[in-house]
């Protein structure tokens, strides 16, 4: 594990309650990646198995409809992309798309699922904080869902 990973793991603030055992599991399978901007990262229905700690940059998550591209939700420095990558044989909900250049932590979900496997405690740390990431995101759903449907947006012409 290299020490530089580890350094940029604890920065961020998927691992801040994590045992230091547990940040040092997660970093012996980190990788750093990046992207430049305007790449998709994936598309939605693909079958790709990366999960990412962000440490750098925005990503925008889109749905496809013909003739155009909707933004769903931004992602920043200390977000998570792709906790669907955690679910065997899901495919995609949204593409993902650089919107700036990129840097992130990437792990392999085949390595994250086996290393739960071996140490139950670890699997429900990292599982119970992407769960708080997508109870976070239906709630940011939630939010934009009610403020464009809302009686004043609607007086407002949006």
């Amino acid at each position: 594990m290299s020490q530089s990973l580890l350094q940029e793991l604890h920065k961020h603030p998927f691992v801040a309650e994590f045992k230091p055992e547990h940040s040092e599991l997660l970093a012996s399978m980190a990788k750093e990646v990046t992207f430049a901007a305007d790449q998709v990262i994936f598309k939605e229905g693909d079958d790709y198995s990366v999960f990412y700690l962000l440490s750098e940059g925005m990503v925008a998550l889109e749905l496809e409809s013909p003739g155009h591209v909707i933004r769903v939700q931004t992602l920043y420095r200390g977000d998570e992309l792709d906790w669907s990558a955690l679910l065997p044989r899901a495919g995609k909900y949204f593409q993902a798309r650089a919107l700036t250049p990129v840097t992130a932590l990437a792990f392999e979900a085949a390595d994250l699922l086996a290393s739960f496997k071996r140490d139950p405690e670890f699997g429900l740390a990292v599982m119970t904080r992407v769960l708080g990431v997508v109870a976070e995101r239906l709630r940011a759903t939630r939010l934009q869902l009610a403020d464009m449907y809302s009686p004043v947006a609607r007086r407002a012409g949006t």
